[in-house]
């Protein structure tokens, strides 16, 4: 067989599953609400679908080219309940403007039976500034872009698409061309802050070629925005465990970034202030923000890259009983020493101390100690581009063992040494891209700390007192004052 028939032999294997899809599901009604922010866009999408045929047990979602790019977090569970479901994507084949995801049902559907599916999706760097520039007086306004058609490998008896900006000034939004096949109405409409496409009736499986050229289009809402547009460039996490001081400590180093439109002109700090006294601040200009640390928590620092921050407000809460559900946590209103503006970066580290028992479990029937690590601290409406978090665990752990909330791009275990080590400690690394407030969960790490390894750091700490004393005490028997010369 020639090389060049197998694109054509692959194609014509796929074709039969496709149609054998698109037969065992129809949707009576998609509805896709789009929550407009800065960073991260909210999407949810409910499928009405109903089985055409018995037993049908997975249902499959297709999302275009761009918003799959766009998709940092998805979730698809049955509407009214909170477990989500199973998903797996499918084989990425990149000759398709689109990529499907096989959603698994809780129980195969009889025939003509129906069931509600609500996928929620969180999208990064959707929207760009537009205008690029303004100065200190002027409005932020951002551009959203999306497809007009939700696609579905299945009929769609009807469908629309709602999007909601934080206030109703909407600037401008697009108005959809060729889609007289689905609708005799106005395509598009406006009420408040909401902007509704459709509703569009009878549309056939749209998960083809000929569908995608004819009728999906690109459409934008321009609107104003009164927050700023957040992105962490950067995150560096470092949990270092210590059985011995009962205390885990957690160090961030962040790169924050002000993605909103650049500064027009110079900063004028006079404008600044009067913004402030009147309460009507920029609102592309970042002057504090609030974050949610862990309840317990002491020794708390922050500073930049001049040194201690000093404008800064902590409210610490008591720790939570273990068995308790209680949702505690420090509030932190941190206040940059700058207000940032768009385009303007501000690097800074936070750190403090834990009980260590209100983050770690000891096993006794396998004798691990279990330790409980939140990946990020979440900063609102913010996105973390890069980040690392990396765990360091006691001298002398062995038989270590991690469970991740959701996959890393790349983790690995290497050594970290520092004073009074020995060997050094294990060190778990794991990087990410594209975090949102979805993603602030833990990781649970594994490990056993033998006697002799726990016995370690006292008798290293021993033997460096020791030897500084054995030194002293040589020292103070060496005479070094030099002999004087006799004199005849």
């Amino acid at each position: 067989m020639h090389w060049r028939t197998l694109p054509f032999l692959f194609l014509s294997l796929l074709a039969p599953s496709l149609a054998s899809t698109s037969q065992s599901f129809e949707n009576t009604a998609i509805v896709r609400t789009i929550e407009l922010g800065g960073s991260v866009v909210h999407v949810t999408t409910t499928y009405a679908i109903k089985a055409t045929q018995a037993g049908a047990k997975v249902y499959t979602i297709a999302l275009g080219s761009e918003e799959k790019q766009k998709t940092s977090w998805l979730e698809v569970k049955v509407k009214g309940q909170q477990t989500p479901l199973a998903v797996s994507d499918q084989v990425l084949d990149t000759n398709r403007n689109f990529h499907l995801v096989d959603v698994t049902l809780p129980k195969p559907l009889a025939a003509n039976a129906t069931l509600n599916l609500v996928l929620e999706t969180l999208q990064t760097h959707a929207t760009w500034a537009w205008p690029e520039q303004a100065s200190q007086k002027d409005d932020q306004a951002l551009k959203y872009q999306t497809d007009l058609f939700v696609l579905s490998p299945y009929y769609t008896a009807v469908q629309r698409t709602k999007v909601k900006a934080h206030t109703p000034r909407v600037i401008s939004y697009t108005t959809p061309e060729n889609v007289q096949d689905f609708t005799l109405e106005a395509p598009v409409s406006k009420q408040g802050a909401t902007v509704t496409y459709g509703p569009y009736h009878n549309i056939p499986p749209s998960t083809n070629d000929e569908f995608i050229k004819r009728h999906q289009q690109p459409v934008t809402v321009h609107y104003y925005h009164e927050q700023p547009v957040l992105e962490i460039m950067k995150l560096e996490r470092a949990a270092e465990i210590s059985h011995w001081g009962d205390n885990l400590n957690i160090q961030d180093n962040i790169v924050l970034y002000n993605a909103g439109p650049t500064l027009k002109g110079h900063f004028s700090r006079l404008e600044h202030q009067s913004q402030a006294y009147f309460k009507r601040p920029a609102p592309h200009a970042l002057p504090a923000l609030t974050l949610h640390l862990p309840a317990g928590i002491r020794n708390t620092y922050y500073y930049d890259l001049i040194g201690n921050v000093s404008t800064s407000r902590l409210r610490v809460a008591p720790s939570a009983p273990k068995n308790s559900h209680a949702n505690r946590y420090s509030v932190l209103e941190l206040r940059p020493r700058y207000p940032v503006l768009g385009g303007w970066n501000y690097t800074f580290t936070l750190g403090w101390d834990a009980p260590l028992s209100d983050s770690a479990v000891y096993d006794r029937s396998t004798g691990k100690y279990i330790v409980e690590v939140p990946v990020m601290t979440p900063i609102p409406g913010a996105v973390i581009n890069n980040a690392e978090v990396s765990i360091i665990l006691p001298e002398g752990a062995i038989d270590i063992e991690f469970t991740p909330p959701f996959p890393a791009l790349t983790n690995r275990l290497s050594t970290h040494k520092t004073y009074l080590d020995s060997t050094g400690r294990p060190k778990l690394t794991f990087e990410y891209k594209d975090l949102t407030v979805m993603h602030a969960q833990s990781i649970f790490v594994s490990y056993r700390v033998p006697l002799a390894a726990h016995l370690r750091k006292p008798f290293v700490v021993g033997v460096a007192f020791f030897s500084l004393f054995a030194l002293a005490i040589i020292g103070r028997r060496i005479n070094l004052t030099l002999p004087k010369e006799k004199t005849l």
